[in-house]
């Protein structure tokens, strides 16, 4: 849960859970306790630095959170929940495949890690789902997240700012005071993936984005139809400024990219391409900047 992330979302409408989630859920909504949504990635953020930062670490929590995003669209409840605990055994698992044995240790002591490793692997063995409603990008957002979603459906807060406009929940939604998002229904996105991957696939076959699009096509169906998808900038609206944000149409300049492309407007599916990761380029090389 790094603070500079964004992160894909689905939430699944009540009906989607079993009973005696449903039940859960619905309690959980009306708590008072509950994490807002103003607040929610701070808890997030918060819980996992504690974690990282005990002696010894914990790479994971010992049980799951109880915690989830909600939204309420004319009287239906959509929850997303955080699964915190399968999400930092994915994370960590990518770490250590990722990470040489010996840079790893410096992180994680070794019986640590091999101890959460043997956790995660009771888990899969239980058969229990590893679908995660949550995906996460430090430092940048991935090309293919821009395509499920139209640029009508931006919703940009700015400090003290009323949402500018689209968002399905917004009325219903505390938003924190600075924040970007974009909201769409689980049958729009999956329609703009799809012909997304129609004009790759017949123009453009070899391009590196084709597994990314069919990587988030297949995430996206494994969901409810009636699900709501979010892209929220998260903490990366700390690396740009007002006139930044108000500026980035990047799934406007996208779709303008698939529909050059598709009608043999090959100067202008570029540029626009180009627009879109050149600007995310530039923000992720604030990583390594001093």
């Amino acid at each position: 849960m790094l603070p500079y992330a964004a992160y894909l979302r689905v939430y699944e409408p009540l009906a989607a859970f079993s009973p005696r989630d449903q039940r859960i859920w619905t309690a959980y909504a009306e708590s008072r306790d509950r994490p807002r949504r103003a607040g929610a990635l701070r808890v997030e953020h918060g819980e996992a630095v504690h974690r990282l930062l005990r002696v010894p670490p914990s790479p994971a929590p010992e049980q799951e959170s109880p915690n989830a995003y909600l939204r309420r669209v004319e009287d239906v409840l959509y929850v997303c929940p955080w699964q915190t605990r399968l999400r930092s055994w994915l994370a960590f698992a990518s770490f250590r495949g990722g990470t040489p044995v010996k840079l790893a240790d410096r992180f994680v002591p070794r019986a640590i890690a091999e101890r959460t490793a043997d956790d995660f692997d009771r888990f899969k063995r239980a058969g229990t789902s590893l679908r995660t409603y949550i995906q996460t990008s430090t430092w940048h957002v991935p090309t293919a997240w821009f395509v499920p979603f139209d640029s009508t459906e931006r919703w940009l807060v700015l400090g003290g700012e009323t949402p500018e406009s689209g968002d399905p929940g917004a009325q219903a939604v505390a938003a924190p005071a600075r924040n970007m998002l974009y909201v769409t229904s689980m049958a729009q996105a999956r329609r703009r993936v799809a012909r997304a991957l129609g004009v790759i696939k017949r123009h453009a076959p070899d391009t590196a984005a084709l597994g990314e699009f069919e990587e988030i096509g297949r995430w996206l169906e494994e969901f409810h139809p009636h699900s709501l998808v979010e892209l929220d900038y998260g903490g990366l609206v700390h690396l740009m400024d007002d006139e930044t944000l108000e500026a980035d149409q990047s799934v406007a300049e996208l779709a303008a990219a698939l529909t050059g492309l598709d009608n043999g407007q090959e100067e202008l599916a570029f540029a626009m391409y180009q627009r879109v990761v050149l600007r995310w380029r530039s923000i992720q090389a604030l990583q390594s900047a001093n």
